[in-house]
């Protein structure tokens, strides 16, 4: 841990961003016909979590001297794409798993079908956000941002991570490149989203958004190999999902080809890495570093 990552008081740092955080999303999905869509969109957005991505946004932005208003609705919208995934992740047809942050899954209370589409009009309506609630930012930055958001989820990003994960359960003999790209698409592509979006919306020089995207990138590596080894160590109730499902569906998983303790080296490497990328960027890069210890150091 650097001295300036040390001496930060994260915890407080995320109470209040959350608290912004959850009073924007609280505003953000209003109820209208059909209300069950609705309510099931609100269901899984207001269902609590760390809110990392819209923090690292927010985080992001102010780094660069940008007032974090300014990024709020892009914030939002990457916390609903992350619900989306969510949601969709859930699913029978996916990972079949009956609860979601300590709650029931989204189609355990509302069906296969509305949860479903809960999830793509979250994926609709985060896009829709940005454009319509973003406000004293130039159109060629504005269009900027959405680029990087949709690349993120789609078949470079997320979607294309989710794929290979599905197809690799079962497999006997998953090597780490192709466990590398399943992490840095399913989990890093929203994570380095987040962060790079926040940059750009506060007018970053593109150094400074290069340092930021290897930060972000090995960040989201670490955190999916943390989750890695969470989902071999941690009951249900840390974790808030049930545990051990990569190994019930076969999944590869860092534990699985390095090993616990080999898995957290790496883990812990690739946050030091980060940490490295961003240290220059001055004083107010202290929140990026904090939060960088906190997933190294993070028991859910």
């Amino acid at each position: 841990m650097t001295s300036t990552a040390k001496f930060f008081d994260l915890a407080t740092y995320l109470s209040a961003q959350q608290a912004h955080v959850e009073a924007a999303l609280k505003e953000a999905v209003l109820t209208t016909r059909p209300a069950k869509i609705c309510e099931a969109m609100q269901y899984s957005l207001l269902s609590g979590g760390k809110r990392l991505r819209p923090i690292l946004c927010l985080a992001s932005c102010e780094l660069l001297g940008g007032a974090g208003m300014v990024a709020m609705p892009t914030a939002c919208a990457l916390e609903m794409l992350h619900t989306a995934s969510l949601i969709h992740d859930d699913l029978p047809a996916m990972d079949n798993d009956d609860y979601r942050r300590g709650k029931l899954a989204n189609h355990k209370v509302f069906g296969e079908g509305i949860a479903l589409l809960a999830g793509d009009a979250l994926l609709i309506y985060a896009v829709e956000f940005i454009v319509g609630r973003t406000e004293g930012v130039s159109a060629e930055r504005l269009l900027r941002v959405i680029h990087i958001v949709t690349h993120s989820i789609g078949v470079g990003g997320l979607v294309g991570g989710q794929v290979a994960d599905l197809e690799s359960e079962g497999e006997p003999h998953i090597d780490l490149n192709t466990l590398e790209f399943i992490h840095t698409r399913k989990t890093g592509s929203l994570l380095e989203a987040a962060v790079v979006t926040g940059a750009i919306l506060a007018g970053a020089d593109e150094d400074s958004l290069a340092r930021l995207s290897r930060y972000a990138r090995n960040l989201g590596l670490a955190f999916q190999i943390i989750d890695d080894v969470l989902d071999v160590t941690a009951t249900q109730t840390e974790l808030g999902k049930t545990p051990r499902k990569d190994e019930k569906a076969q999944k590869a998983t860092y534990p699985k080809l390095l090993g616990i303790p080999e898995s957290k080296r790496q883990a812990h490497k690739l946050i030091d890495d980060a940490m490295s990328e961003i240290a220059p960027l001055g004083k107010d890069v202290r929140p990026l570093l904090a939060v960088a210890d906190y997933v190294r150091t993070r028991s859910n």
